[in-house]
């Protein structure tokens, strides 16, 4: 019998999660920072991929949280990411994900069922020491845009629509003579196309490597930023 994709999630969490890096890219400049993201999936009536996945706890109304930040920002600008941000003082890593959600996309934390966090992973580049929360959504509620200066774009991903190997790319960043290479995804959402790469990316591709639902792709295709 297939476990459903809220099942497969929570026995990931019981199993424990390899990070998408096992070492750190660069070096924290003073004390890292304790940070979390949402990793959020849940199912959604009239949000459908038309991909027919491999994976059979994969259907086509599966979907992931995601926003898009805005282009104003220092840190991170445009970048397609989770909800999520650094921790208020006395937080927890869950507490602080809920939060940062709720304030970046609108939606009713009471609504979310938390399944566990996995080990903090380091993103010196912000210094930030960030802890993903996964969850399922139980009782899904509408989402916006909340606060413009902090986002541009908040959209539910169909999962089937990222593993798509169609929608696969190897992202290539040129910088300081230095070349980085890492998993990206295409998706598009209420008319427009985002690419999912970096830090989230990396999450987004261990979770569904480790899940067994990544499907042969193209690793040869790449797409330059």
């Amino acid at each position: 019998m297939m476990l459903s994709a809220r099942t497969q999630l929570a026995d990931l969490v019981a199993r424990g999660f390899e990070g998408p890096w096992k070492h750190a890219r660069g070096s924290f400049t003073g004390e890292a920072r304790p940070a979390s993201v949402l990793v959020l999936f849940g199912v959604l009536d009239g949000l459908a991929s038309t991909h027919e996945a491999q994976a059979l706890a994969v259907s086509h109304d599966l979907d992931v949280l995601l926003l898009a930040r805005a282009t104003t920002l220092r840190s991170h600008a445009g970048q397609v990411a989770f909800p999520g941000g650094g921790a208020d003082p006395g937080e927890d890593a869950v507490q602080a994900a809920l939060r940062e959600a709720v304030e970046e996309t609108g939606l009713d934390a009471a609504g979310v069922e938390v399944l566990g966090t996995f080990d903090p992973l380091p993103m010196p580049v912000s210094n930030h020491l960030v802890t993903p929360v996964l969850a399922w959504w139980a009782k899904p509620t509408p989402v916006r845009v909340v606060d413009v200066a902090e986002s541009s774009h908040v959209f539910r991903a169909p999962v089937a629509d990222l593993l798509d190997p169609v929608n696969r790319r190897t992202v290539v960043l040129r910088r300081s003579g230095r070349t980085y290479r890492g998993p990206g995804f295409l998706v598009h959402a209420d008319g427009t196309e985002h690419l999912v790469w970096g830090f989230t990316a990396g999450i987004l591709d261990a979770l569904f490597d480790q899940l067994r639902w990544t499907e042969e792709w193209d690793q040869e295709q790449e797409l330059e930023l």
